[in-house]
């Protein structure tokens, strides 16, 4: 009887720690919603913004890719500023500067205003796309970690499938010559509702305890770890990050290019890089234009835009469901083949001319689907873990800014692509890219699955 009142003691004082830890990743992936939200609602103003602002292809890219200048940049120095001042204060910070880039770009008057604004908001962007999923992995029990920082991936997914219904219902409420001067301006502006939000549940989360460890306070990090693990995990965790500090020797920037780590900053990188030159934010950014150029009209292409949105939503929580089963490594190589196949028949479609029934409609569906179950999640994850302590915020940070340099890289060239190359170029170049990232899984990426961080940091020393 001992031993079973002992169990269930367990079991309540484990489920306890599982509803801490997920209340407070859910509160970090929040994070994630301003970042799908923010990135994915000028697909819905881009076209009214053209017309108001008499804009060119040229143009038309750069309103899109500032954002994403600002998210490089906030991106290149969120590690050194959460290594100095934790991860939460930096967190708050970026909530802030979203705030501030979503009413900037609802009101400007000229097109460099809200360029200047935009970029305010990536610098919030970049931030959060880099702490939050850290946040979370440091946080997160081995055993979940994966879908807690997965959950990072979902919001941001969340919030492009809200963002849709938002754009398609402002663009609904006025004429043409409405949504030309007001439409795009609701639609940033709502963006400040949802910042507000991540900005007042922020000061209810409690610091990471390996950064806590890291400054040297272990009664501040033992009593989170108390609240994830019990008691004996807990003191052992303790002990288990203040042995992967004392193991420095140098500075963290040196750190990072010692033989082993190096290893798995190019793995980082790469990866980084990879999850967006396969043209998933081309899709995301550029959907209703993409759907006009097949002879949609605009109701009907903010329509099918939705429907992405609920394909994205959707496998993005089956990833959740499988990352901690299945594996890092097995949902890449999925992935990323069934990207490979889709991108090929898109661009055989739009070569022969075929894009004007539900052909190419249907493959952009899959192709959504095979990215939102593989590399929209699972990079994220593998960048927030594989990384040791005492390097993690800076080699995540250049990991982050990789990936937001490869992505201003695509989403300023598609629409030159798009008109010089041709549709059929420009989606078979993002399908050999997913080759690439098959064949560099198989080769090189490691499986993380059900390993403590500091496990993840022993391997690569092995």
């Amino acid at each position: 009887m001992s031993s079973i009142n002992t169990n269930l003691s367990a079991d309540a004082s484990s489920g306890k720690s599982m509803k801490f830890v997920t209340l407070v990743s859910m509160i970090a992936a929040l994070g994630g919603l301003l970042f799908g939200f923010d990135t994915a609602v000028v697909s819905g103003a881009i076209g009214f913004m053209q017309d108001r602002f008499d804009l060119n292809e040229v143009e038309v890219g750069w309103a899109v890719s500032s954002l994403i200048i600002g998210c490089v940049v906030g991106a290149a120095f969120s590690g050194v500023l959460s290594d100095r001042l934790g991860r939460k204060k930096v967190l708050i910070a970026a909530a802030a500067l979203f705030i501030i880039g979503s009413i900037g770009s609802a009101i400007p008057d000229t097109f460099s205003m809200y360029i200047i604004a935009r970029m305010i908001g990536g610098l919030g962007i970049g931030i959060t796309s880099t702490l939050c999923p850290l946040y979370n992995a440091e946080i997160a029990p081995a055993k979940y970690r994966g879908r807690l920082v997965a959950l990072n991936q979902f919001a941001t997914v969340t919030g492009i499938f809200l963002v849709y219904f938002v754009n398609s219902g402002i663009a609904g409420y006025g004429d043409d010559a409405w949504d030309i001067a007001n439409a795009w301006r609701w639609m940033f502006g709502v963006g400040v509702v949802p910042g507000v939000i991540f900005f007042i549940l922020l000061f209810l989360v409690p610091e990471s305890p390996r950064w806590l460890i890291k400054q040297g306070k272990s009664e501040q990090a033992l009593s989170v770890l108390l609240r994830i693990h019990g008691e004996e995990d807990a003191k052992q965790e303790v002990l288990d990050i203040k042995a992967s500090f004392a193991e420095e020797k140098g500075s963290s920037l040196k750190e990072i290019f010692r033989p082993g780590i190096r290893l798995a900053l190019i793995v980082g990188v790469v990866l980084a890089v990879l999850q967006q030159v396969t043209g998933i934010n081309a899709v995301m950014y550029y959907a209703p234009e993409i759907f006009k150029s097949m002879g949609a009209g605009t109701d009907s292409s903010l329509v099918q835009t939705i429907l992405i949105g609920l394909v994205n939503f959707l496998f993005t929580i089956l990833a959740i469901w499988l990352i901690d089963k299945v594996g890092r490594k097995v949902l890449l190589l999925v992935g990323s083949s069934v990207m490979t196949i889709c991108l090929a028949v898109i661009g055989i479609a739009f070569h022969t001319g075929h894009t004007t029934g539900s052909l190419v409609l249907v493959f952009i569906l899959i192709y959504v689907a095979a990215f939102a179950v593989s590399l929209g999640p699972v990079v994220w994850v593998i960048l927030s873990e594989i990384f040791p302590n005492r390097v993690r915020g800076r080699a995540t940070a250049i990991a982050s800014m990789a990936l937001w340099i490869a992505d201003y890289v695509v989403s300023q060239s598609f629409p030159p692509m798009l008109d010089s190359a041709g549709p059929a170029v420009t989606f078979w170049i993002f399908g050999a890219m997913s080759l690439i990232t098959f064949l560099f899984t198989m080769r090189v990426v490691p499986e993380t699955k059900g390993k403590s961080l500091e496990e993840i940091e022993a391997s690569w020393s092995k």
